[in-house]
């Protein structure tokens, strides 16, 4: 399963008022592992950032003078999301903003859905936690992800961000800590597997604290995601 976590800045809020994306910023995920495979561009929108969507991301005129434009980079951006399922906080925003830029360029594609599927995050967090506050930052608190990096918005940082809270809000990065039939068993368990029937004692090996801890944060996510709870925490809790 391959997903791409994608957020944009732009210049400002009103595609009507003629404003253009300023940054790309997407990352990967396959079979629930970020690869480290990344795609982030600045681009030259050709007008000025208005002052407010300046406040919030910090990207200068200056800085995006001597950046490609859209339409230099669409091949690129293109190949890096076809296919897989495309994951947008907000996602009418961002994939409105992309879809007009598309349509500038002498390329035939005029809408991001006709090469990749898209999930909207946000709506997923509603339906999850009705009522409540689901923004990146209210999220990553929830899931107790790390953003103290995260100053101002940022298309890259933002898509690193989004990428944990959705493997968070679908269940954990598993495979990361449930992978143990994977490992390669030593002479000595493979021995012991050969011989299923013969009579020995069997070694008690108590969990590490650190052990202990990645037991009971899977457990409280599991407890987050029921709609009646972690049994097991009930239990402990008698």
């Amino acid at each position: 399963m391959r997903i791409v976590a994608l957020d944009t800045e732009t210049t400002g809020l009103e595609l009507g008022e003629g404003h253009r994306v300023i940054e790309i910023g997407c990352v990967e995920i396959v079979n629930r592992r970020l690869t480290g495979r990344e795609f982030h561009r600045l681009l030259n929108p050709g007008r000025e950032v208005d002052a407010q969507a300046f406040e919030v991301h910090g990207i200068s005129d200056e800085q995006l003078r001597n950046e490609p434009g859209f339409a230099e980079v669409e091949t690129e951006f293109i190949d890096f999301v076809r296919d897989a399922e495309v994951i947008v906080h907000n996602a009418a925003f961002d994939v409105g903003f992309l879809d007009m830029e598309l349509s500038r360029t002498p390329s035939p594609l005029s809408r991001l859905d006709a090469v990749c599927e898209i999930t909207d995050t946000w709506q997923m967090a509603k339906n999850r936690h009705p009522g409540q506050r689901n923004s990146i930052d209210s999220l990553c608190k929830r899931y107790d992800i790390d953003a103290s990096a995260r100053e101002k918005h940022g298309a890259l940082l933002d898509a690193q961000l989004l990428a944990q809270v959705w493997l968070a809000m679908t269940g954990g990065q598993i495979s990361l800590t449930l992978g143990e039939e994977s490992r390669p068993r030593s002479s000595a368990q493979a021995a012991n597997l050969s011989e299923p029937g013969k009579n020995r004692a069997l070694a008690i090996h108590k969990p590490t604290p650190e052990e202990l801890e990645i037991h009971r944060e899977i457990l409280q996510k599991i407890d987050n995601l029921s709609p009646k709870g972690c049994l097991w925490l009930q239990l402990e809790s008698e």
